[in-house]
This record gives C-alpha cells, structure tokens and sequence, in this order.
C-alpha cells in the first residue's frame, strides 16, 4: 500500500513537472511571437501607407462628372 502512495506522488510530481516544462518553453516564445506581430503590423501600415497617394488620386480624378 505505501509503495503505491510513493509510486502517485512520484507520477504526479512528473506530470506537473512536464507540465511546467512545456509551459516554460511555450513562455519563452512569447516575446519573439509579439515581435513578429509588431514586424507585420509595420509592413502593412506601411505597404497602407504607400499606396494611400495613389488611391486619394484615382477617387478625385473619376470622382468629377467633368473628368476625361
């Protein structure tokens, strides 16, 4: 019987220590994850930023009834 109760509690520490292991390693690439996010929020507010001009020109130039 308390060879069973030794054998829990060690299977249990074991779970909980895999536990924190993968989540240890899963917290270690948080930062990177954020960094990439910043990286791809940049290129889009960029890439948004760069073909602004051109969409502000095509809407005044058909926007007029005038226009050729």
């Amino acid at each position: 019987m308390e060879v069973q109760i030794v054998l829990g509690i060690l299977s249990v520490a074991g779970v909980v220590s895999v536990f924190m292991y993968a989540l240890k390693g899963l917290l270690d690439q948080i930062p990177d994850l954020i960094r990439s996010w910043r990286r791809v929020l940049d290129e889009a507010r960029r890439t948004r930023s760069m073909s602004a001009p051109e969409s502000d020109e095509r809407h005044t130039s058909s926007g007029s009834p005038d226009g050729p």
